[in-house]
């Protein structure tokens, strides 16, 4: 089991990570964002497995939602970097699948 300070550190961590997948997605460096995901889920991982039980109070618990605001806020920004690039990719996508129903329907031109 984790102490509540190797907790808070995992969440700090995550926070981070989140910051730099904001910077990620800003930079549309679709790899990079996809790394730091992964990072950022093995965190996760490890706190579902081995965070403790016990309720956090006063200062800890304090930062324990300041960083959790942090990754929320964050996540946010991210949905609203990639939310457009996801459209766009969507729409080749569709365009693609039309272009091959045309093709096997009619022959190439």
């Amino acid at each position: 089991m984790m102490t509540i300070q190797d907790v808070l550190s995992v969440y700090a961590a995550m926070a981070d990570l989140t910051e730099q997948m904001v910077q990620a997605a800003t930079r549309s460096d679709w790899d990079a964002l996809v790394l730091l995901e992964q990072r950022c889920a093995a965190h996760a991982q490890a706190l579902r497995e081995q965070e403790t039980l016990q309720p956090m109070r006063g200062a800890d618990r304090e930062r324990k939602i300041e960083l959790i605001r942090q990754m929320l806020n964050a996540d946010r920004q991210i949905r609203d970097l990639t939310m457009p690039w996801m459209a766009q990719l969507s729409k080749l996508i569709n365009s693609t699948g039309t272009e091959r129903r045309v093709v096997n329907a009619y022959g190439s031109v």
